[in-house]
Protein backbone atom coordinates (compact mmCIF):
# COMPACT_ATOMS: atom_id res chain seq x y z
CA UNK A 1 0.00 0.00 0.00
CA UNK A 2 1.05 3.59 -0.61
CA UNK A 3 1.55 5.20 2.83
CA UNK A 4 0.89 8.67 1.40
CA UNK A 5 -2.46 7.64 -0.12
CA UNK A 6 -4.57 8.78 2.83
CA UNK A 7 -2.54 11.95 3.36
CA UNK A 8 -3.06 13.00 -0.26
CA UNK A 9 -6.80 12.34 -0.01
CA UNK A 10 -7.06 14.31 3.25
CA UNK A 11 -5.16 17.26 1.78
CA UNK A 12 -7.44 17.32 -1.28
CA UNK A 13 -10.59 17.16 0.87
CA UNK A 14 -9.47 19.88 3.29
CA UNK A 15 -8.37 22.10 0.41
CA UNK A 16 -11.80 21.84 -1.21
CA UNK A 17 -13.58 22.58 2.07
CA UNK A 18 -11.37 25.62 2.50
CA UNK A 19 -12.28 26.80 -0.99
CA UNK A 20 -15.96 26.32 -0.11
CA UNK A 21 -15.58 28.69 2.82
CA UNK A 22 -15.26 26.33 5.79
CA UNK A 23 -13.82 28.14 8.79
CA UNK A 24 -10.62 27.17 10.58
CA UNK A 25 -12.36 25.39 13.47
CA UNK A 26 -14.23 23.08 11.09
CA UNK A 27 -11.10 22.38 9.06
CA UNK A 28 -9.13 21.58 12.20
CA UNK A 29 -11.76 19.23 13.63
CA UNK A 30 -12.19 17.36 10.35
CA UNK A 31 -8.47 17.04 9.71
CA UNK A 32 -7.98 15.72 13.24
CA UNK A 33 -10.68 13.08 12.78
CA UNK A 34 -9.32 12.06 9.37
CA UNK A 35 -5.84 11.60 10.81
CA UNK A 36 -7.33 9.02 13.18
CA UNK A 37 -9.31 7.41 10.36
CA UNK A 38 -6.22 7.30 8.11
CA UNK A 39 -4.49 4.94 10.51
CA UNK A 40 -7.39 2.49 10.10
CA UNK A 41 -7.47 2.86 6.33
CA UNK A 42 -3.74 2.47 5.64
CA UNK A 43 -3.78 -1.23 4.81
CA UNK A 44 -7.29 -1.51 3.41
CA UNK A 45 -8.49 -2.01 -0.14
CA UNK A 46 -10.21 0.95 -1.76
CA UNK A 47 -13.81 -0.20 -1.44
CA UNK A 48 -16.97 0.50 0.53
CA UNK A 49 -17.00 -2.52 2.88
CA UNK A 50 -13.41 -1.88 3.96
CA UNK A 51 -14.21 1.79 4.50
CA UNK A 52 -17.30 1.02 6.61
CA UNK A 53 -15.26 -1.39 8.72
CA UNK A 54 -12.70 1.33 9.41
CA UNK A 55 -15.42 3.87 10.23
CA UNK A 56 -17.09 1.50 12.68
CA UNK A 57 -13.77 0.92 14.46
CA UNK A 58 -13.01 4.64 14.74
CA UNK A 59 -16.50 5.68 15.82
CA UNK A 60 -16.30 3.38 18.83
CA UNK A 61 -13.49 5.58 20.14
CA UNK A 62 -15.08 9.05 19.77
CA UNK A 63 -17.57 10.86 22.06
CA UNK A 64 -21.24 10.27 21.27
CA UNK A 65 -21.98 13.97 20.76
CA UNK A 66 -19.40 14.18 17.96
CA UNK A 67 -20.83 11.33 15.88
CA UNK A 68 -22.80 13.56 13.51
CA UNK A 69 -19.89 15.79 12.63
CA UNK A 70 -17.50 12.86 12.25
CA UNK A 71 -19.91 10.79 10.16
CA UNK A 72 -20.52 13.83 7.96
CA UNK A 73 -16.77 14.03 7.44
CA UNK A 74 -16.58 10.31 6.70
CA UNK A 75 -19.34 10.51 4.08
CA UNK A 76 -17.77 13.47 2.35
CA UNK A 77 -14.25 12.07 2.48
CA UNK A 78 -15.04 8.69 0.92
CA UNK A 79 -14.91 9.78 -2.76
CA UNK A 80 -11.57 11.47 -2.11
CA UNK A 81 -10.19 8.27 -0.64
CA UNK A 82 -11.27 6.15 -3.61
CA UNK A 83 -10.49 8.96 -6.09
CA UNK A 84 -14.01 9.08 -7.48
CA UNK A 85 -13.64 12.40 -9.25
CA UNK A 86 -17.14 12.31 -10.74
CA UNK A 87 -18.66 11.91 -7.28
CA UNK A 88 -16.50 14.75 -5.93
CA UNK A 89 -17.59 17.03 -8.77
CA UNK A 90 -21.24 16.12 -8.20
CA UNK A 91 -20.99 16.87 -4.47
CA UNK A 92 -19.29 20.17 -5.20
CA UNK A 93 -21.78 21.28 -7.84
CA UNK A 94 -24.83 20.20 -5.82
CA UNK A 95 -23.71 21.73 -2.52
CA UNK A 96 -23.05 18.29 -1.06
CA UNK A 97 -20.47 19.50 1.45
CA UNK A 98 -21.82 20.46 4.85
CA UNK A 99 -19.67 23.36 5.99
CA UNK A 100 -22.36 25.06 8.09
CA UNK A 101 -23.25 22.62 10.88
CA UNK A 102 -26.70 22.94 12.41
CA UNK A 103 -27.00 24.09 16.00
CA UNK A 104 -29.88 21.65 16.53
CA UNK A 105 -29.35 18.28 18.17
CA UNK A 106 -31.94 15.79 19.46
CA UNK A 107 -32.38 15.76 23.21
CA UNK A 108 -29.97 13.64 25.23
CA UNK A 109 -31.53 10.30 26.19
CA UNK A 110 -30.97 6.54 26.26
CA UNK A 111 -32.22 3.85 23.92
CA UNK A 112 -34.04 2.18 26.82
CA UNK A 113 -35.87 5.41 27.59
CA UNK A 114 -37.06 5.73 24.00
CA UNK A 115 -37.91 2.03 23.72
CA UNK A 116 -40.01 2.17 26.90
CA UNK A 117 -42.08 5.00 25.40
CA UNK A 118 -42.99 3.20 22.18
CA UNK A 119 -45.97 1.20 23.47
CA UNK A 120 -47.83 4.26 24.74
CA UNK A 121 -46.43 7.05 22.56
CA UNK A 122 -48.97 8.94 20.43
CA UNK A 123 -48.01 9.90 16.89
CA UNK A 124 -49.73 12.65 14.92
CA UNK A 125 -51.03 12.40 11.36
CA UNK A 126 -47.77 13.56 9.76
CA UNK A 127 -45.95 10.80 11.65
CA UNK A 128 -48.54 8.06 11.26
CA UNK A 129 -48.77 8.39 7.48
CA UNK A 130 -45.18 7.30 6.74
CA UNK A 131 -45.38 4.65 9.48
CA UNK A 132 -48.47 3.09 7.91
CA UNK A 133 -47.02 3.28 4.41
CA UNK A 134 -43.79 1.66 5.59
CA UNK A 135 -45.72 -1.09 7.38
CA UNK A 136 -47.79 -1.84 4.27
CA UNK A 137 -44.70 -1.94 2.07
CA UNK A 138 -42.96 -4.41 4.38
CA UNK A 139 -46.03 -6.65 4.44
CA UNK A 140 -46.40 -6.43 0.67
CA UNK A 141 -42.83 -7.70 0.32
CA UNK A 142 -43.71 -10.70 2.46
CA UNK A 143 -41.87 -9.71 5.63
CA UNK A 144 -42.74 -11.78 8.69
CA UNK A 145 -44.69 -10.01 11.41
CA UNK A 146 -41.69 -9.98 13.76
CA UNK A 147 -39.63 -8.23 11.08
CA UNK A 148 -42.39 -5.70 10.50
CA UNK A 149 -42.79 -5.01 14.21
CA UNK A 150 -39.07 -4.51 14.78
CA UNK A 151 -38.52 -2.24 11.80
CA UNK A 152 -41.58 -0.11 12.53
CA UNK A 153 -40.39 0.31 16.13
CA UNK A 154 -37.03 1.50 14.85
CA UNK A 155 -38.81 3.92 12.51
CA UNK A 156 -40.70 5.26 15.52
CA UNK A 157 -37.38 5.81 17.28
CA UNK A 158 -36.38 8.06 14.37
CA UNK A 159 -39.63 10.02 14.60
CA UNK A 160 -39.27 10.56 18.33
CA UNK A 161 -35.73 11.81 17.86
CA UNK A 162 -36.97 14.27 15.22
CA UNK A 163 -39.77 15.68 17.40
CA UNK A 164 -38.11 19.00 18.26
CA UNK A 165 -36.24 19.52 14.98
CA UNK A 166 -36.83 23.14 13.85
CA UNK A 167 -36.84 22.18 10.17
CA UNK A 168 -38.06 19.00 8.49
CA UNK A 169 -35.38 18.17 5.92
CA UNK A 170 -32.63 15.69 5.07
CA UNK A 171 -30.16 17.53 7.29
CA UNK A 172 -32.28 17.22 10.44
CA UNK A 173 -33.00 13.56 9.58
CA UNK A 174 -29.31 12.79 9.22
CA UNK A 175 -28.45 14.68 12.41
CA UNK A 176 -31.08 12.77 14.39
CA UNK A 177 -29.87 9.46 12.99
CA UNK A 178 -26.16 10.12 13.53
CA UNK A 179 -26.73 11.07 17.16
CA UNK A 180 -28.99 8.08 17.76
CA UNK A 181 -26.47 5.54 16.46
CA UNK A 182 -24.22 5.64 19.55
CA UNK A 183 -27.23 4.70 21.71
CA UNK A 184 -27.03 1.22 20.17
CA UNK A 185 -24.39 -0.77 22.01
CA UNK A 186 -24.83 -3.92 19.93
CA UNK A 187 -23.27 -3.61 16.47
CA UNK A 188 -25.85 -5.79 14.68
CA UNK A 189 -28.71 -3.73 16.12
CA UNK A 190 -26.97 -0.56 14.97
CA UNK A 191 -26.65 -1.99 11.47
CA UNK A 192 -30.32 -2.95 11.40
CA UNK A 193 -31.21 0.57 12.51
CA UNK A 194 -29.23 1.90 9.55
CA UNK A 195 -31.19 -0.34 7.18
CA UNK A 196 -34.43 1.11 8.57
CA UNK A 197 -32.97 4.61 8.34
CA UNK A 198 -32.37 4.17 4.60
CA UNK A 199 -35.75 2.58 3.94
CA UNK A 200 -37.92 4.81 6.10
CA UNK A 201 -36.42 8.06 4.82
CA UNK A 202 -38.24 7.62 1.51
CA UNK A 203 -41.58 7.24 3.29
CA UNK A 204 -40.82 10.14 5.61
CA UNK A 205 -40.22 12.42 2.61
CA UNK A 206 -43.29 11.14 0.74
CA UNK A 207 -41.31 9.59 -2.10
CA UNK A 208 -43.86 7.88 -4.40
CA UNK A 209 -41.31 5.13 -5.14
CA UNK A 210 -40.64 4.43 -1.47
CA UNK A 211 -42.31 1.01 -1.49
CA UNK A 212 -39.76 -0.30 -3.99
CA UNK A 213 -36.90 0.54 -1.61
CA UNK A 214 -37.71 -1.68 1.37
CA UNK A 215 -36.21 -4.98 2.46
CA UNK A 216 -32.62 -4.30 1.55
CA UNK A 217 -29.86 -6.83 2.19
CA UNK A 218 -29.48 -5.79 5.83
CA UNK A 219 -25.85 -4.78 5.53
CA UNK A 220 -26.38 -1.40 7.13
CA UNK A 221 -24.51 1.22 5.14
CA UNK A 222 -23.04 3.93 7.30
CA UNK A 223 -22.27 6.05 4.25
CA UNK A 224 -25.80 6.46 3.00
Amino acid sequence: MNPSREKEAINAYIKLLQAKGADDSILEKRASFLDILAAQLAEKALDGPEYREAIEAVMETVPADSWHENLTTAREFYPFWVKDFKAIASLSINAGFDIHPSDWKPLSTSLKSIWDRLETEKFDTSENWPLKAYTQALRHEGAEQTVVDTRVKLAKVILIRLRDAPVRNHKSYRTAVDLTLPLFNIKQNRRLFLVVVREFYHFWTGNPDAASMVLQDGSGNILQ
